[in-house]
């Protein structure tokens, strides 16, 4: 793929596979430099693995850290943290949902008892966000249990919905926990002292966008952090991606995890910085910090900046500290790529169990893969400028799409930002217009809808074996309902531009 000044084809390998040990950049390093096949740009550098750090002997030494040591270390009361520890961390937001709520409490209450409280009812966050709109019987059951837990704790973050009809008739119910965890303010760089947000969900990461560690957690876990407010964290080795040039978020967290495959960060921190990532709004370093799950990352991060600090000022008055790596601070490995030369990507599934973001083409290679829908939504590609940027393809193209296209906001504010909100360049025209006149569906209530499958019931299920490019996150055979169904995953551009022609379609071919 001669055209790409970062990555030579979408199945070539960026880094040595080899574990290049631990390093510290200076000016004294010998650095070895691996480049791009085919290509004179450097993509990865790395330093000769260092000798084992040896204990001072004049006192106390501070070592520079990364942004995750810190914030761990500060969390856990620490002077310094290094890759591999154990430490006890405190937490300060703890947030579950419908699917992971009920046996989340059914832990805490077997190992603290009946009638024991929460460690503290303003840090749990908790959202109906899975399986609403169903008339599954058990689904329902779910969300009912959220409503007795959250009423005997008294806890103050409950995002209840008791009128499934008409959600817009529920003003406390938001939608999607990760898009709402931002936008209710519960996202920050820092609370006085730490930075820690964990979640009954592999997405969590999502809330690293903002320059905090934010990850999944299993019930057990959330079961002993209801009662104690603690939890045990080794701490994840860091991988730092320096990425400069402009792209869509999406693009760029695809070809990345093609690149690293979806296990090149297990049990890693991803660190990003760079031009790229200074110039994306903080709805796109969600999308890139959302995906780093899907790579087997720990947690994805991006140091808080402007972007950050003026996207907070109306979303929290709580006061926050943000943090950053060292100058000298030590990382796994360090990307530095030029990725402005990317082009629109799709993920392929494999075709058995596995997940399969890693399985890449261009967009423009997929053009004879004729599809049957097209689907916008979750919190990966269900928020406000994601359905801006599908908009916009419409928009440019002046035609109605050609396969059925499903528009599931991700939150109710989102949802309201549809039919509020102006597309740049259209006259004043909203999202809802502009869909409406390309012959969308009606935007659904804002859930996470089809994404996780769900009951048959639920909207946009894929209920036969049908060929969808979606803006979600996963792509294992049954992950959106039937197991024989196709999945690409794709951006919001390509998917639009999909829903047009009724192929998977580079947007390019409208967006020129």
């Amino acid at each position: 793929m001669a055209s790409f000044s970062v990555f030579s084809t979408p199945t070539s390998s960026f880094f040595n596979k080899k574990d290049p040990g631990w390093f510290r950049f200076s000016s004294t390093s010998q650095l070895s430099v691996h480049k791009c096949k085919n290509s004179k740009k450097i993509v990865s550098v790395m330093a000769p693995q260092q000798s084992e750090r040896r204990p001072a002997t004049t006192g106390s030494v501070k070592t520079a850290m990364t942004l995750t040591e810190k914030i761990l270390a500060r969390a856990s009361e620490k002077p310094q943290l290094f890759p591999g520890e154990n430490a006890w961390v405190s937490v300060d937001i703890l947030m579950t949902h419908d699917i992971c709520g009920p046996g989340s409490f059914g832990i805490f209450k077997k190992e603290f008892g009946a009638n024991a409280k929460v460690w503290d009812r303003e840090k749990i966050v908790i959202i109906p966000e899975h399986y609403i709109f169903t008339s599954d019987e058990r689904a329902n059951r779910n969300v009912g249990i959220l409503r007795d837990f959250c009423t005997e704790q008294n806890i103050k973050y409950f995002y209840d919905i008791t009128d499934v009809g008409n959600f817009r008739a529920n003003p406390d119910y938001k939608g999607v926990c990760h898009v709402a965890l931002a936008q209710e303010g519960h996202c920050r760089p820092g609370e006085c002292s730490h930075q820690v947000l964990l979640g009954t969900d592999s997405h969590t990461c999502t809330a690293g966008a903002f320059g905090q560690f934010a990850t999944g957690i299993g019930i057990t876990d959330a079961g002993f952090l209801l009662g104690t407010g603690k939890t045990l964290l080794k701490v994840p080795p860091t991988l730092r991606f320096v990425l400069d040039g402009e792209m869509p978020d999406k693009d760029l967290i695809l070809q990345i995890i093609g690149e690293i495959s979806v296990a090149g960060a297990t049990y890693k921190s991803m660190e990003f910085t760079g031009t790229t990532v200074e110039s994306l709004s903080m709805e796109e370093r969600m999308t890139l910090c959302n995906m780093v799950i899907e790579a087997g990352g720990k947690n994805g991060v991006v140091p808080a900046d402007t972007t950050t600090f003026n996207y907070l000022e109306d979303k929290t008055s709580l006061p926050y500290e943000p943090v950053y790596s060292d100058e000298q601070a030590r990382f796994l490995s360090e990307y530095r790529c030029d990725v402005s030369k990317l082009e629109p990507l799709v993920a392929k599934m494999y075709f058995c169990s596995l997940n399969s973001p890693d399985n890449l083409a261009l967009a423009r290679e997929c053009k004879d893969v004729k599809i049957d829908r097209v689907y916008i939504g979750s919190c990966t590609g269900g928020k406000t400028e994601d359905f801006l940027a599908a908009a916009r393809v419409f928009l440019a193209s002046g035609k109605r799409v050609k396969v059925p296209t499903f528009l599931v906001p991700a939150t109710q504010k989102v949802w309201m930002g549809l039919y509020t909100l102006p597309v740049p360049g259209s006259g004043g025209k909203t999202c809802s217009q502009i869909f409406e006149e390309a012959g969308c569906d009606t935007p659904a209530s804002p859930s996470c809808g089809a994404c996780m499958g769900g009951p048959l019931d639920t909207y946009a299920h894929l209920n036969e074996p049908k060929v969808c490019v979606s803006t979600t996150n996963r792509n294992f055979p049954g992950r959106m309902g039937h197991k024989e169904g196709q999945i690409y995953l794709a951006s919001p551009y390509t998917a639009a531009a999909s829903a047009l022609t009724g192929y998977v379609t580079d947007p390019r071919e409208f967006l020129r």
